[in-house]
């Protein structure tokens, strides 16, 4: 299942702007594939991001069909920002 970075405090998902695997942008939710690769990677990920407070971003696991509707959520549309509450219902806010 993948891993994604949802901010300890506000319960943002974070989005940016990505490219997928035919090599076309769009904007949607970083995630890894692998417990260990995303433990590795996301601080310097973040940091690349210019995000400071990076200990404010906690890895977390979703099922896949999460992940997509996440994406479906944003409609490739930078201006929302998606959040996931504690019960994990996703809400998009503009």
């Amino acid at each position: 299942m993948p891993f994604i970075l949802k901010h300890r405090i506000t319960s943002e998902i974070f989005t940016c702007h990505l490219i997928n695997n035919y090599k076309i942008p769009f904007f949607g939710t970083q995630f890894w594939d692998h417990p260990i690769e995303a433990q590795k990677e996301y601080k310097a990920f973040l940091e690349s991001r210019q995000v400071e407070q990076t200990e404010e971003w906690d890895l977390i696991e979703v099922e896949e069909h999460q992940l997509k509707l996440f994406n479906v959520k944003l409609g490739n549309n930078p201006a929302k920002s998606l959040f996931l509450d504690e019960n994990g219902k996703s809400t998009i806010k503009r």
